[in-house]
């Protein structure tokens, strides 16, 4: 619910999408319902101007309007739409930055994060969960009728899951974080990145209906973010026919892409699934990894074969430090015959390698690819 600078209340200002707007003296047009709905939720009525609600916070018009347009609010000018828990929410960022906590700058991204995350959750509650529970359970009943009561019923409890998920993800996080080799690794990781994504998507796309279609990404995502949560590494973005992720090590990393592999090659209704994985340093940001890493990563997804996973060759070197793959099968089968002839068991290694050709790569120079396969001698548990 951003505002013009100018603190001016002429004209009809647009609210967030697919909400009516206001005229130019504040007077909403907007169905009681929603009105109602939205009293719910917040939980307290619109008593402030975005003027009025920067001055009760104590903040400048200027951070206020840089704090709300970094959550994803719309332009509302100077409507009376904002309760008094949007000035507490003003109170606590300029109160981070006054304490010295955060930084200015820092606090707008604090702001920008949050909202970016939780539009799209709620996107994804109204789309694809309240939209079919708040179908009329009797004929000759409305939706409008059954969605306040069940938002009243629902919204206690989802908002606790809420707070307890995002409790349980900032205690890994920060985890993570203070396992760090020094200070600049807490920014500056290295980590390995996989890139999976679906092969003949943009062909699919022409062929299926849009239901059908929605169906199988949704399917798809769905997979791959078990398989990665369940194998100890982190999504971090889905990009419909393509997933990104992240893991603290190669063989980690190496296991989620063959999962990935497997698990959709049994499954005859998805298509066919190429991985590619690079491992080095990454910049993270907003929960997003960014880096020539991640480039490499998603380049060698682009030219592997179909069921397949390519790694860069600071991957290999990796798999083969930690002795989770070996440098070729004749250094396998050599530690394998000196192993049996002093009575010991062979190194266990779970992934085999295959130097690919080299290729050059624009903006990346030339790489050397590398085929990551399961050994035969290792069982997929």
């Amino acid at each position: 619910m951003t505002v013009d600078d100018t603190g001016s209340g002429t004209g009809v200002h647009p609210a967030p999408d697919g909400e009516p707007g206001r005229d130019a003296h504040g007077e909403s047009d907007e169905n009681p319902l929603t009105l109602r709905l939205e009293q719910l939720i917040l939980g307290a009525e619109r008593r402030y101007t975005p003027f009025q609600a920067a001055r009760s916070a104590g903040v400048s018009m200027e951070l206020a309007s840089r704090f709300w347009r970094a959550m994803g609010f719309a332009d509302i000018g100077q409507a009376k739409a904002l309760t008094e828990a949007d000035v507490l929410a003003l109170r606590r960022l300029a109160g981070l930055v006054e304490a010295g906590l955060l930084s200015e700058a820092m606090a707008v991204q604090v702001a920008r994060s949050t909202g970016q995350t939780t539009a799209r959750l709620a996107e994804w509650q109204i789309d694809s969960f309240l939209e079919g529970l708040t179908e009329p359970p009797e004929p000759g009943m409305t939706r409008t009728e059954v969605t306040y009561p069940l938002v009243e019923l629902l919204l206690p409890e989802l908002e606790e899951f809420l707070v307890y998920v995002w409790r349980r993800q900032l205690a890994a996080a920060t985890g993570r974080v203070v396992q760090a080799a020094d200070d600049e690794e807490m920014v500056d990781r290295r980590l390995a990145v996989g890139f999976a994504d679906l092969v003949g998507f943009t062909r699919l796309t022409r062929r299926m209906e849009e239901e059908e279609l929605g169906e199988l990404v949704e399917a798809f995502e769905t997979t791959a973010a078990d398989l990665v949560a369940a194998h100890g590494g982190r999504l971090i973005k889905t990009l419909g026919d393509e997933v990104l992720y992240a893991a603290d090590d190669a063989g980690t990393a190496a296991e989620i892409a063959l999962r990935l592999i497997e698990t959709m090659a049994n499954d005859e209704t998805m298509p066919e699934l190429r991985v590619g994985i690079a491992f080095g340093t990454v910049t993270t940001r907003m929960g997003d990894v960014f880096g020539t890493t991640v480039n490499l990563a998603s380049r060698l997804t682009s030219i592997a074969p179909r069921d397949a996973v390519l790694v860069d060759s600071a991957f290999a070197e990796e798999l083969t430090r930690t002795s989770e793959a070996p440098a070729s099968e004749a250094e396998a089968a050599e530690a394998a015959a000196a192993a049996e002839k002093e009575g010991e068991e062979p190194p266990p290694y779970r992934f085999a390698l295959q130097p690919m050709w080299q290729r050059p790569v624009r903006g990346l120079g030339v790489i050397e690819p590398w085929l990551l396969t399961r050994r035969e001698t290792a069982s997929a548990s």
